[in-house]
């Protein structure tokens, strides 16, 4: 309960910091949107399979980015598993909506284990992995905060606080708009409808 109590915290301590930034909730859109819209940072990180994936490649397609570890006891598995639901709801439109999990844990998260995790879900989604230093550039590009937290009473036992925002991009490449943990599936497939017009 304390840690999901820090993590609380840190997630309103997140969102407060994007409204400041910029970010407001558009009339439209049920989730964040950057104002104005940006172009979302390009990278090439290694996939669960060994194969490069580069989000450049992935233009006329909706891209959902979520970082996360496969460690993490709930919010992780819970938005992927929301993330799933929805594209299941948008019929042939999911053919265009890609799932992409990015680790915030390297050392842990590697091709071997991210395949494993993603084959606990049936499958339905990418998941990424790379250098440490690669990682770290791509959550600054993105404004991903993770932060490793040691368990009371343990030496070996740790989590990791992280933003809790799933990054959408457009067709075109643009960061369009961001779901917010909590954020209810049924609102996730109205803002991908729109961004698959």
């Amino acid at each position: 309960m304390r840690g999901a109590t820090v993590f609380r915290a840190f997630r309103i301590g997140i969102v407060y910091l994007l409204l400041v930034a910029g970010f407001a909730v558009a009339a439209q859109f049920k989730g964040a949107v950057p104002t104005p819209s940006r172009q979302a940072t390009d990278f090439a990180l290694t996939a669960q399979d060994g194969t490069e994936f580069r989000l450049s490649r992935e233009r006329g397609n909706v891209v959902a980015l979520w970082f996360g570890y496969t460690f993490c006891p709930d919010v992780c598995p819970t938005t992927l598993a929301e993330l799933i639901q929805a594209r299941q709801r948008l019929d042939k439109g999911g053919q265009r909506f890609r799932i992409v999990f990015i680790t915030v844990e390297p050392k842990r998260d590697t091709p071997a284990r991210l395949r494993e995790y993603v084959s606990g879900f049936g499958g339905g989604f990418t998941a990424l992995t790379g250098r440490a230093d690669q990682l770290a550039q791509v959550r600054k590009a993105y404004g991903v905060v993770a932060e490793k937290r040691v368990v009371p009473g343990t030496s070996a036992t740790y989590l990791i606080d992280h933003s809790a925002f799933v990054y959408v991009v457009d067709p075109a490449g643009q960061l369009r708009v961001m779901f917010p943990f909590g954020m209810s599936v049924d609102e996730m497939v109205h803002d991908i409808k729109l961004l698959l017009q």
